[in-house]
């Protein structure tokens, strides 16, 4: 109870908050809440399951290898309830403040938004955050840290929270400079570290490495302008990709939100008449139910 009204009093980052003592050495790793931690409730940012779950009885599989190497956790950080959105707010928790520029306060972006602003805000070297449809992209973009949406199935979604456990749920880090996000991504990955350093050392320029660029309709034409200049600056190879690949990319991301909504209501419809439960995410658990009756079929051709 103390470390969730301590949060509430501060920035809103974290659910439960243990900072690391002054002059430790060990890696700081804050932990989204909706991946088991042992003897910790799982909230997933929900008052219902904050007020009504057991401690998790053990740990979510991803946290074997931080707590192998003895990193020092953090916390639990805040999110959107059941992950389900992009805005960063949570009516019960708080919202996290993002101030990237020092003085204005920004939305976090979602669902991770708690892991974000810990980053940002030097409480944690890496976080871990979860991703379905956008959710350790979105705040990382809005914070101004890095963030890693990893292949499904590539690192074990058992113990978190689920949405899309079968189709598009995973589990990744977040962290304000590359070098901290390998540390994260070799967490959840054993090697991995020792990969990328490898593939550096095969292409140390970028001129050797060549990237897709992919443009969509109604785009800001500032930040289009913007990642065309980074690119181009630092020498890599861009392929513009073709009219055609774009068509399937807008169908492909159509495919993917009507998923994404209709295995949050496979999943998480026990809970949409509990009290506790806002009527936001009571609203995309009623939309989930649409999507599967009406395209869900077809979106996983």
């Amino acid at each position: 109870i103390e470390s969730h009204l301590k949060s509430r009093r501060t920035d809103h980052a974290f659910i439960h908050y243990w900072p690391a003592p002054e002059g430790g050495t060990s890696l700081r790793l804050a932990v989204k809440d909706n991946i088991d931690m042992q003897g910790v409730v799982t909230s997933a940012g929900s008052e219902y399951l904050a007020r009504n779950s057991p401690p998790a009885p053990q740990d979510a599989p991803c946290l074997a290898l931080a707590r192998k190497r003895g990193v020092h956790f953090v916390g639990k950080t805040n999110l959107t309830e059941f992950a389900v959105t992009v805005s960063g707010k949570n009516r019960y928790f708080g919202m996290p403040k993002n101030r990237w520029d020092g003085k204005h306060e920004y939305i976090p972006g979602g669902s991770s938004s708690g892991s974000a602003v810990a980053v940002a805000t030097n409480r944690a070297d890496v976080a871990f955050g979860t991703d379905t449809g956008g959710s350790i992209r979105v705040p990382a973009a809005c914070c101004g840290i890095f963030g890693l949406k990893t292949t499904f199935g590539l690192v074990s979604t058992r113990g978190v929270f689920p949405i899309s456990p079968k189709h598009l749920d995973t589990v990744g880090p977040m962290a304000k400079d590359i070098d901290h996000l390998v540390q994260g991504m070799d967490l959840l990955q054993e090697g991995f570290a020792g990969r990328y350093s490898s593939a550096v050392a095969n292409q140390p320029s970028a001129g050797s490495i060549k990237i897709g660029r992919l443009y969509l309709d109604g785009t800001d034409p500032a930040i289009d302008k913007a990642i065309d200049d980074e690119l181009k600056a630092r020498g890599f190879e861009v392929v513009t990709l073709s009219k055609r690949f774009q068509a399937k990319w807008v169908q492909a991301d159509k495919d993917g939100k009507v998923v994404a909504l209709a295995d949050a209501w496979i999943n998480d419809e026990q809970y949409a008449d509990k009290k506790g439960v806002t009527k936001m995410t009571k609203l995309v658990i009623d939309q989930g139910k649409m999507d599967y009756t009406l395209h869900y079929k077809d979106a996983l051709k």
